[in-house]
């Protein structure tokens, strides 16, 4: 039965992927264990450290289907890890003692570790996945909104006009960061390790440096300059990524969370019948997958701080660390599969409401323009004289609950200066939207 909400059949595929789940599953870690020994055979075959017909037999012999779960779950339970119980039913399933020669060399930790890479492999594809289909969510969103205005936001305050499409571009160009930095990451923390008890291959006499690098051939992964059995730097880099990743799917979450206000109105999740809705207030329109999102970009990121205390190892096999990567690493990869998948949600059904977002702009009767205002007048009176006179007149207009346009033109120290067309257009928020569009161009021409 199942305790987590990662593996709940209620929860699961809410707070996580399910694609996400079978790469850090029982079956696919095992398989990895398996495929790691079938590869050291056959190369350590190849280069005649072992019976080729040894390495032959121990090949034959690595398949999941003849692992017995049971046996495997006992044994390790038994000794405190899973790799000696897996070769144990190796040897045994191979003829004529040949599956002695399994495992020739290595040590728990190499299979482990590489393992556990070969496993964040298929995770950082299934991230990558996603990172693109958010990012040309996103470039659609702000191309399509590119030139609607909505209220830029301070402090939660009304501040001034920008874009939706400028919004979306500023996110998107987070995302596309992202991507660039799994790209730089992959060479460095797709590295396998098979070091041996200590990490200097002393318990192979000759062949050891040829074994490496034959063995990271045959699975895809680069050879490392030196064994990393205490040196997690790359693990905790992969937690660090996906907890800046998650920072991001945060922010998109917030925004859309607070946009969905009542009062605000501006977009809205995906709808589907009953989506949101209250067991009481028959009228609610809750968000939902920000909601999940937010809390699971907040345990990941305890997750990415459990694996930098696993950094701190001691000497050259540790005592405790290395079992944090165990709990964290899976979780902290299928929370933000969870995450992943509500943002693709959100956005690739993203409900824009462009009329409210003008409505918006003018509940204040015009003080979000008075920058605009200060600025133009700013040629004739001085900008601080003029920042000083618009503050003045903010608070009048506020006083008098008149529209800001209207103290202005008639005030004797602006109309001298402009006209009421003027003051028309510095109060036009469509004109007042800055160098909006060609950032977001520039953010959708940069995209690879």
């Amino acid at each position: 039965m199942a305790s987590t909400i990662i593996d709940s059949r209620i929860f699961g595929d809410m707070f996580s992927d399910a694609r996400m789940r079978d790469v850090w599953s029982d079956e696919n870690r095992t398989a990895k264990y398996l495929d790691i020994e079938r590869a050291l055979a056959k190369v350590q075959g190849e280069l005649g450290i072992i019976p080729k017909e040894a390495a032959d037999e121990i090949v034959r012999n690595c398949e999941l289907s003849q692992i017995d779960w049971a046996k495997l779950k006992a044994k390790t339970e038994q000794i405190g890890y899973p790799i000696i119980a897996v070769v144990n039913q190796i040897n045994a399933n191979c003829r004529d003692k040949l599956g002695e020669y399994c495992h020739w060399g290595a040590t728990t930790q190499d299979i482990t570790d590489t393992a556990a890479v070969l496993q964040m492999r298929e995770g950082l594809a299934l991230v990558e996945q996603d990172l693109n289909e958010i990012g040309d969510a996103l470039a659609a969103l702000a191309k399509k909104y590119r030139d609607t205005p909505v209220i830029g936001r301070s402090n939660l305050q009304q501040a001034t006009p920008i874009t939706f499409g400028y919004k979306m571009a500023s996110i998107l160009a987070g995302i596309d960061r992202h991507r660039e930095r799994l790209q730089q990451l992959k060479p460095r923390v797709l590295m396998g390790e098979f070091g041996g008890a200590s990490g200097t291959l002393s318990s192979l006499e000759k062949g050891a440096m040829e074994t490496q690098a034959g063995l990271m051939k045959e699975l895809g992964l680069s050879q490392p300059l030196i064994s990393w059995h205490t040196v997690r730097d790359t693990i905790a880099e992969v937690g660090a990524f996906l907890g800046l990743v998650g920072g991001s799917l945060g922010k998109i979450a917030m925004d859309v969370k607070l946009m969905m206000q009542t009062e605000v109105a501006e977009v809205f999740e995906p709808f589907a019948p009953g989506r949101g809705s209250s067991s009481t207030m028959p009228q609610k329109r809750n968000p939902i997958s920000c909601l999940y999102i937010h809390a699971n970009i907040s345990v990941a990121r305890q997750h990415a701080a459990a694996l930098m205390d696993a950094m701190v190892a001691d000497h050259e096999r540790s005592t405790g660390p290395w079992e944090i990567e165990w709990v964290s690493l899976p979780e902290i990869f299928c929370l933000m599969s969870g995450a992943l998948k509500q943002t693709k949600f959100i956005l690739k059904g993203l409900e824009v409401d462009a009329t409210r977002m003008r409505a918006n702009i003018d509940i204040t009767n015009g003080l979000v323009m008075s920058e605009a205002v200060m600025m133009g007048l700013g040629p004739y009176i001085g900008r601080e004289y003029a920042h000083d006179l618009v503050y003045d007149l903010c608070r009048q207009a506020l006083a008098d609950s008149r529209p800001l346009i209207e103290i202005l033109a008639t005030h004797p120290e602006i109309n001298k200066h402009v006209t009421r067309a003027q003051l028309d257009a510095m109060c036009d928020p469509a004109n007042n939207l800055g160098q909006a569009g060609v950032m977001i161009d520039r953010v959708l021409g940069a995209r690879r």
